[in-house]
């Protein structure tokens, strides 16, 4: 199988340097991280790609019981990592592509050496001792809706999962990726997503590991940055000065500032 063509991998920057790995989140693709690429690819090289089902990826290539799983896009971030011989990339996940990048740094832990999780959520779902901002049947009433109507779905929830209401636009674009999504492929994606369980996973990360969390965020409250700062050991938190659960593109400056504030301390 080409991995290149399936999962539309693109390499930017420079060769030779350190290896910079961008993944988006549910509903979106690697066009999402546009804003983040200028401020790495000078000192970085930069490898980005869509999920099987996701953006320019190969549709043909999804298979439900592959992708039922967030090991499924693990397993997609180790395969485009093997493809290009990657060796101790910085693994950038933004909201559900956090927890996949856990996955894959102990799946193939030569070849991610460091993890930045962008408004990360081991768990959407609230427990006993544990909030993760929705009820179950929050969560429920959201795959339904989601399910009959994804058209209608994506036009209320992008803007909500976006926020900045005073910029439209935004949610405005979050709406047309997610709107470009096959409704059956994003119903598998969103039900892996929003009913995942990722907390047992943190304990196993040893890798410096970023989180950035937002001021404000619908999807990833303050609590839940809080619980995965304290279940990773010597991780960072930073609480960006940003509204919403794509602070890439609400707030690229002070994004991309933290993310390269953390690479240069890494070298």
């Amino acid at each position: 199988m080409d991995i290149r063509a399936r999962n539309n991998v693109t390499v930017l920057g420079r060769a030779g340097r350190p290896v910079v790995v961008l993944a988006h989140g549910f509903g979106c693709d690697q066009n999402m991280w546009r804003l983040a690429v200028p401020a790495l690819a000078d000192d970085y090289q930069v490898v980005l790609f869509d999920y099987v089902g996701c953006g320019g990826s190969d549709l043909s290539a999804f298979r439900q019981e592959r992708y039922g799983s967030l090991e499924g896009y693990a397993r997609d971030v180790v395969e485009v990592c093997d493809e290009l011989d990657v060796r101790d990339a910085v693994f950038v996940g933004h909201s559900v592509s956090a927890m996949v990048g856990v996955l894959a740094a102990r799946m193939a832990p030569q070849r991610i050496g460091a993890l930045v999780m962008v408004a990360p959520s081991p768990r959407y779902i609230d427990d006993d001792g544990y909030r993760g901002g929705f009820s179950a049947q929050d969560i429920d009433e959201l795959l339904v809706s989601l399910e009959s109507n994804y058209l209608g779905w994506s036009a209320v929830m992008a803007p909500v999962i976006m926020g900045n209401p005073e910029r439209p636009e935004l949610g405005q674009e979050l709406t047309n990726s997610f709107c470009a999504t096959d409704p059956d492929i994003a119903a598998v994606f969103a039900r892996t997503t929003f009913l995942s369980d990722s907390r047992e996973d943190l304990a196993h990360v040893t890798v410096p590991t970023l989180i950035l969390e937002c001021a404000q965020d619908a999807i990833a409250p303050r609590q839940v940055g809080a619980y995965v700062h304290a279940a990773i050991p010597s991780s960072r938190l930073v609480t960006l000065d940003a509204t919403g659960h794509c602070p890439q593109l609400s707030a690229p400056e002070a994004t991309n500032k933290a993310i390269v504030e953390f690479l240069a301390a890494l070298r």
